[in-house]
C-alpha cells in the first residue's frame, strides 16, 4: 500500500472511532465536549443533524482560521469536518433508536465510554497527518497570535464553546468538563500502542518519540 493510502486508511479509522465516541456522548445526555456540545445546540435551535453542523462550523473555522493567517483556506481541512459529520449522522441513526439509557448508571457507562472511544480516535487520526482539524488548527493560530501555551489556548476556546453552546441550549454537563479532563490523558496513554500497532514501535520507544 502507498503510502498515501496507508495514511489516508490511518485517518478513516481514527474518525471513524472518534465518531462513535462523540455518538456515545451525546447519547449519554450527560453532556459532550465544548465543540460537540455547540453542534448540539445548533441541532436543537435551528434544526438539521448534528453532522450537518459539523461540516458548516468545520467550514467556517477553515475561513476564519484563513482569515487570521490571510492565507488561502486549507480546504483539506474541510474533508475531516465532512468525514466526521458523516460519521456522527451514521453512528446515530445505527445506535439512536435502541441507544437510550435509562439509568444514571447507563449514561456514566455511555460518557466514559464516548471519552474513551473519542481519545482512542483523535490519537490514531493524528498520527496520519492527513488532514488539519479546523478545531485544532484554530488553537494552534491562538497560540502563536498570542503567545499563549497551547493548554491555556484550548483552554480559553473550550470556555468560549461552552459559552456559546450554553446560549444554544448545547449538550453541556459533567461529561463536558470530563471530556475536557480526560482526553488529553487518554491520547497520551495510548498514543504508544497507537505507533506499536501501526509501526511495530517498541512501547517505550514510542513514548518517548
Amino acid at each position: 500500500m502507498c503510502k498515501i493510502g496507508k495514511s489516508f486508511m490511518i485517518y478513516f479509522i481514527g474518525i471513524f472511532v472518534l465518531t462513535l465516541g462523540i455518538t456515545l456522548t451525546i447519547q449519554s445526555q450527560l453532556g459532550t465536549s465544548p465543540f460537540d456540545a455547540l453542534l448540539v445546540g445548533l441541532y436543537r435551535t435551528f434544526g438539521l443533524t448534528i453532522g450537518s453542523w459539523e461540516i458548516i462550523v468545520g467550514a467556517a473555522m477553515v475561513l476564519l482560521n484563513a482569515v487570521a493567517l490571510k492565507v488561502k483556506p486549507e480546504f483539506l481541512a474541510i474533508l475531516t469536518s465532512l468525514i466526521t459529520g458523516i460519521g456522527i449522522d451514521t453512528w446515530l441513526l445505527l445506535l439512536g433508536e435502541w441507544l437510550i439509557p435509562d439509568h444514571l448508571i447507563e449514561q456514566v457507562i455511555l460518557v466514559l465510554l464516548g471519552i474513551l472511544f473519542s481519545g482512542i480516535g483523535i490519537a490514531i487520526y493524528l498520527e496520519s497527518n492527513f488532514a488539519p482539524n479546523p478545531i485544532d488548527r484554530s488553537m494552534v493560530i491562538l497560540t502563536d497570535k498570542t503567545n499563549w501555551s497551547f493548554s491555556k489556548s484550548r483552554a480559553i476556546l473550550s470556555i468560549v464553546l461552552v459559552i456559546i453552546a450554553f446560549f444554544f441550549n448545547g449538550a453541556i454537563g459533567i461529561g463536558t468538563l470530563l471530556n475536557a479532563l480526560i482526553t488529553g490523558i487518554i491520547i497520551q496513554w495510548i498514543r504508544p500502542y497507537v505507533l506499536v500497532i501501526l509501526y511495530k514501535r517498541p512501547i517505550q520507544n514510542a513514548s518517548n518519540s
